[in-house]
């Protein structure tokens, strides 16, 4: 199985931490060139030095805050190299809570974030795709696209607008050999994880640790994903190995999802 990324340029959002951390790490592992982009500067810095050139890449960032599509646009059309050849499209996730409760603040904010930058990033480098008739656009979304999370309203309901628009999008792209597809990581071992535990900890009366032994055991693995094997996944979709897979929403969740 070929998985060589070698003189392939990904865009990786969310790239300091948990996922996306992961994610650029292997990429670059597997020789591409990255463009990390996130909102923390110190971070982005410290990623970079720790992504492999051994195969004579240039890596760089793009420091941009997906809470302000405007400046986000703004910084893609000054900045980005148009010639990319994967990308990852990943943010963290709305806050929990009752749907019920939610604000529309909240539901906007998170349509903004993740449906709207989402589109701004994909116009960006789709020309780009269509010249070098490759492109690989992967979505981190969540299990929540097959199956509603407790706790997640606005969660649950983003995501499934995303995974639409992904879809969607699949089949408008697909001709010109680019494919579209979601990844729905289940509970894996991230910071948002960590947040996570401690508010169902109090909501069932135990602490973050007892929590995660109960989440745990409904999970059949029995354990949390590492950020490492969602990018493993990842990597797999990005690569030409996978060039007939369009269009799908790929659970990697340990068995959790009841749903098919």
């Amino acid at each position: 199985m070929n998985l060589n990324l070698k003189n392939k340029n990904a865009l990786i959002c969310g790239s300091t931490a948990g996922i996306g951390k992961a994610t650029a790490i292997e990429l670059a592992a597997l020789g591409a060139n990255i463009t990390l982009l996130a909102r923390n500067e110190e971070k982005l810095k410290n990623t970079l030095s720790e992504l492999s050139t051994n195969n004579g890449q240039n890596h760089n960032y793009l420091l941009a805050d997906f809470s302000e599509p405007d400046s986000l646009k703004e910084i893609l059309s000054n900045n980005i190299n148009k010639n990319y050849h994967i990308l990852l499209n990943n943010t963290g996730g709305p806050k929990g809570g009752p749907i019920f409760n939610a604000n529309l603040s909240e539901f906007t904010a998170a349509f903004s974030q993740h449906l709207l930058c989402n589109q701004l990033l994909v116009q960006a480098v789709v020309a780009g795709m269509k010249i070098n008739n490759y492109g690989r656009i992967i979505n981190i979304i969540s299990t929540s696209v097959k199956q509603p999370i407790e706790g997640l309203g606005v969660s649950n309901t983003i995501r499934g607008a995303v995974a639409n628009w992904s879809k969607t999008l699949a089949s408008e792209l697909g001709p010109f050999g680019i494919t579209v597809n979601n990844v729905l990581p289940g509970a894996t071992a991230t910071e948002r994880l960590d947040q996570i535990m401690i508010n169902v900890g109090k909501k069932i009366g135990k602490s973050p640790e007892e929590a995660r032994e109960v989440m745990k055991s409904i999970i059949p693995a029995r354990r949390f994903a590492k950020p490492e094997e969602i990018a493993y996944t990842v990597a797999f979709l990005a690569s030409e190995t996978a060039g007939y897979i369009n269009g799908i929403n790929l659970p990697v969740d340990g068995g959790r999802t009841k749903s098919l």
